[in-house]
């Protein structure tokens, strides 16, 4: 069917801002003059009432402006506009306005004038009710039969119905089981009342019923009998629906069945006035609005139906008749009788477009130019094709987590350090230990190329690190508009910051046309702050504790020329020793080899040498690139400091694990000071007084207990920052080393210090140990595993125990220590997809959840694999001879033994069947036994029964135990004349599967 647009008879835009609904259109005769000429009347929630007489469109502008007849503004918001006899001593129209807590009624009426703008309308209150509950939506009709005047119903949002005759109220009746209000209509065939419930179900209500109810001055528990005189409010009949209904609708057309039409919102559905459904139409669209206008045949009704496809659909029952476009989405539908033209369809939008159309063509003129044929060209269609499979190639290979950013940013932001300290300084702590500190001003400049608002900006500095003020409420800025705003920073605590750069986070509101509100948007940038806020020239220190040492492929460089604002201040005039002694007692000495290429720096403290030889790397960097340097290149020889490392490490996890004890001792001595507490409230509220038994002054003890326990974790909790920005440093010192020892890329250095410092602080519930193990065992089981074997089958493990407070932080240095040795023999840090990994045949049958095992360690750990304890049911009570044990116990003291056991590969039995041959015959049979078992004496065992079911198994399967063990011996036999190789190899995969998945930090 051909889709045609609705002709446009006359509209009008109402207002701006305005919001409509479904009740704020009607139409009649308000005036009442007599003619049969409909008004519309059209109510906002804004409290504008306006009156039209529409008539066709002139080439005027201000048409629209004629039909108005009067425009009224309302105190209150208009819910519901209907037009009626609510009068009883007359039988004129009136029009009634529901307000959310008033009902007005009211008259309009109309004085001819001498000339063509002459004539007024105005509106006369006849008599209003205030309403006790907010009102949802209203009907009308002859109530009870009642013929000559109507009279009102309103349904308020807690499901009372209220009616109203005329000027008076005549009763209230709560509807049961309601939960949120829905349509309301009114059925004078029946004299009934419809509504459609929250539970999804229409239910029809006699007038009688309602009116002889119990009286409802109050919601009534259904649950509760009626204590005074009534009868329960239960409704007619009821038709479960199963979907929210948008409108219902009772048609009084002479020639149309009796029929009560719902639309909900997929469906349309038509009953009979018993409850019994006549018909019902799936829609394929999302409904708005309908009104059954008409019945052209004797038992069918034709309707219109808008959706919110801007459609204006007419039905017959449920055959579409007709379709035209709208130009919005209707939420209230009419049809009137106009002096011009009779049978107009009404629409209104919801932001204010009343249309007035009829249904018809409009002939188009256009016409499908036509196409030249010509012949494709084959080379540039394919040298288009290469250039697109290009581009699709290049997109498909970059593995970026974050989009990129557009070339043309709409918010520049330039932050500028000033090269002088401030006079005076702004620093919160005027000294330490006698050495001023000093504080730097910074310059932020914001520049827009776009409309920016509700800007925001802040500035965020690492510990102990602090700013004069951190957040910046900026001014609304146009394209090209900027502002510049400036801050101080400086050291406010008794230790050196782990990082000297500083953050500036920009949040903004950037309107479109489609939002003029605005997206929100947020700009970074970073800034680095010098290295003399927080410290100082010195003298060189000689006997010092920590010394590491920087070698380089260039002639040695005079450390004057590198740090300039120091070296004036030195007391070294050699320019071979520099000395930076920090605000907070730390003293850090860079020296200068006169002959060969390197420089040593050195400390009594580990994590304080961090900012120097950052700064020393970078200013070596930039030096050697002004002066054209291109093959520049840097490295560390020494060995890892890594024992000094890990003192770093215990000092962080011991204030952690006394942080802890304090929060219990708290929860303690709380949960006894409330005991207390309440026992002295028994005693006082007691009429006959008890003595206090001491209670006064257990209570005075517990509370200085208290007190002093807050007091020590407060102090703990200062100690433990200041130990993470300490640990902060020394890991950065780490990563450091090691990519000056391996020469690291940039990429790699990133995935390390990502590893290795996984958290920006410590939180009680997640601290940087268990994050750090975590990462690291991740990088030990993927990139850095032995084999793709292991690393194919570390991909099964699924899951892992949630990360806690470990008990100690021997599992994690070891970790620490296993990665920076596989890092030395060559490994390579990548975080390339696993899935990209080539899994090996033999490998598959393993990769299977709950069917692996973690990678191994190295020689010397001291963890041992447990089994589960539905393993050990498996286990023979037989044990080994003592010539076995004796054997065992040399081959755990010998460390090679003890990494081929962990291992658990197939190597190890068939190492040991060649090392029991050149044994006696007895001592074979035992040592073979022996081989086939696990490191472990159960998990040996477990291998040894399952490898006898498995070589029975092959054979033939019997029910007795005697013939299985017979037969298990005879197998066991014959595949140790054939080589222990494969018995064993498959019993340690029967083994591992039996195996619970170990911890997921045992790398």
């Amino acid at each position: 069917m051909s889709l045609f647009k609705a002709r446009d008879w006359w509209s009008a835009a109402l207002g701006e801002g305005e919001e409509f609904d479904q009740g704020c259109l009607c139409v009649g005769d308000v005036d009442n003059s007599g003619s049969g000429h409909d008004k519309i009347v059209v109510g906002s929630y804004m409290g504008m009432l306006r009156i039209f007489s529409p008539h066709a469109n002139k080439s005027s502008e201000g048409a629209p402006m004629e039909a108005q007849l009067l425009e009224v503004k309302l105190q209150n918001a208009i819910i519901q506009v209907e037009v009626g006899k609510f009068v009883s001593c007359s039988d004129l129209l009136h029009l009634a306005v529901l307000h959310p807590r008033k009902l007005s009624v009211y008259s309009v009426s109309g004085t001819a004038g001498n000339v063509e703008h002459g004539d007024q309308y105005q509106m006369k209150l006849v008599y209003e009710h205030n309403l006790q509950r907010t009102a949802c939506n209203m009907t009308y009709g002859t109530f009870g039969g009642v013929t000559g005047h109507h009279s009102l119903c309103i349904q308020s949002m807690d499901g009372m119905l209220m009616f109203f005759e005329q000027d008076s109220y005549s009763f209230g009746r709560f509807l049961p089981g309601f939960l949120l209000p829905g349509p309301l209509i009114y059925n004078p065939r029946t004299d009934s009342f419809l509504t459609a419930s929250s539970a999804r179900q229409l239910e029809s209500y006699k007038y009688e019923t309602l009116a002889v109810a119990t009286d409802a001055e109050s919601r009534q528990d259904p649950d509760v009998p009626v204590k005074t005189g009534g009868k329960r409010l239960t409704p007619d009949w009821t038709f479960v629906l199963g979907e929210l209904a948008l409108d219902l609708s009772v048609p009084l057309f002479s020639h149309s069945s009796a029929s009560i039409f719902v639309l909900s919102e997929r469906n349309l559905y038509c009953f009979r006035d018993n409850g019994q459904i006549r018909f019902m139409k799936k829609l394929e669209f999302n409904p708005s609005c309908f009104l059954p206008y008409t019945s052209v045949t004797d038992g069918t009704t034709n309707l219109l139906l808008g959706n919110h496809t801007n459609m204006l659909l007419v039905y017959q029952d449920v055959t579409l008749k007709w379709a035209a476009q709208l130009p919005f989405v209707p939420v209230a539908l009419r049809i009137g009788n106009f002096p011009e033209l009779k049978g107009v369809v009404i629409t209104l939008s919801s932001d204010g477009h009343l249309l007035c159309s009829y249904m018809g063509t409009d002939p188009s003129f256009f016409s499908t130019p036509k196409v030249d044929a010509r012949e494709a060209d084959y080379e540039q269609v394919e040298a288009e094709m290469k250039k697109l499979q290009k581009f699709i190639r290049e997109a498909s290979r970059t593995q970026d987590i974050l989009p990129k950013t557009d070339a043309e940013e709409d918010l520049i932001i330039t932050a500028a350090v000033s090269s002088s300290m401030d006079s005076p300084s702004q620093a919160l702590i005027q000294d330490l230990d006698g050495l001023p500190v000093p504080s730097v001003t910074v310059q932020v400049k914001v520049k827009a190329s776009c409309v920016m608002q509700s800007s925001k900006l802040t500035v965020g500095v690492q510990p102990p690190l602090a700013v004069t003020q951190d957040q910046f409420a900026l001014q609304p800025m146009g394209f090209g508009a900027s502002t510049v705003v400036e801050f101080s920073a400086f050291l406010n605590g008794r230790y050196p910051p782990a990082d000297l750069t500083g953050d500036i986070t920009v949040s903004y509101r950037s309107p479109t046309e489609l939002n003029p509100i605005g997206v929100p948007r947020v700009h970074q940038t970073r800034f680095s702050l010098p290295l003399a806020l927080v410290c100082v020239p010195s003298s060189p220190a000689k006997n010092t504790r920590f010394k590491i040492t920087v070698d380089t492929n260039q002639p040695p460089v005079e450390l004057s020329s590198i740090f300039p604002e120091f070296a004036a201040k030195s007391e070294d005039k050699d320019g071979n020793g520099l000395a930076f002694q920090f605000l907070s007692g730390a003293k850090v000495t860079v020296l200068a080899s006169k002959t060969s290429q390197r420089y040593r720096l050195q400390s009594d403290t580990f994590e304080d040498v961090w900012l120097v030889v950052k700064e020393l790397v970078q200013r070596f960097d930039k030096h050697f690139h002004k002066l054209g340097v291109k093959d520049f290149k840097k490295s560390f020889s020494g060995p890892l400091p890594l024992q000094d490392y890990f003192l770093s490490v215990d000092q962080h996890f011991q204030l952690r694990v006394s942080a802890q004890q304090y929060q219990d001792l708290l929860s303690e001595r709380a949960v006894q000071f409330r005991a207390i507490q309440r026992r002295l409230l028994t005693r006082f509220k007691d009429k006959t007084p008890a003595p206090l038994q001491n209670l006064d002054t257990l209570l005075d003890a517990t509370y200085s207990q208290v007190m002093a326990l807050a007091e020590a974790a407060e102090e703990n909790r200062v100690q433990l920052e200041e130990a993470f920005v300490r640990l902060r440093s020394a890991t950065h010192l780490l990563v450091l080393l090691m990519s000056l020892w391996q020469g690291l890329t940039p990429d790699q250095t990133a995935i390390l210090e990502a590893t290795l410092l996984p958290l920006l602080q410590d939180t009680p519930q997640l601290g940087w140990e268990e994050s750090c193990d975590a990462a690291v065992s991740h990088l030990l089981r993927t990139c850095l595993s032995r084999s793709p074997k292991d690393q194919a089958t570390s991909l099964a493990q699924t899951g892992s125990p949630v990360l806690g407070l470990p008990q100690d932080t021997t599992r994690l240095k070891k970790h620490i220590t296993m990665l920076c040795e596989r890092i030395g023999k060559g490994g390579r840090l990548t975080l390339a997809s696993e899935a990209n990994i080539q899994v090996p045949v033999q490998v598959q049958n393993l990769a299977a959840p709950g069917g692996v095992e973690p990678i191994t360690e190295a020689a010397g750990d001291a963890e041992e694999l447990t089994l589960p304890q539905e393993a050990t049911k498996f286990i023979k009570k037989k044990q080994p001879s003592k010539k076995v044990k004796k054997d065992k116990e040399k081959k755990e003291a010998s460390p090679e033994a003890t990494v081929s056991e962990e291992a658990g590969g197939a190597e190890e039995p068939v190492k040991e069947v060649k090392k029991e041959k050149k044994e006696s015959s007895k001592e074979k049979k035992e040592s073979k036994r022996e081989s086939s078992k696990e490191p472990k004496e159960e998990a040996k065992k477990e291998s040894k029964k399952e490898s006898s079911s498995s070589s029975s198994k092959e054979k033939k399967e019997s029910s007795k135990e005697k013939k299985e063990k017979d037969k298990d011996k005879e197998g066991k036999e014959a595949s140790k004349e054939s080589g222990d190789k494969k018995v064993s190899r498959k019993s340690s995969v029967k083994v591992k599967e039996k195996k619970k998945e170990p911890e997921a930090g045992d790398v």
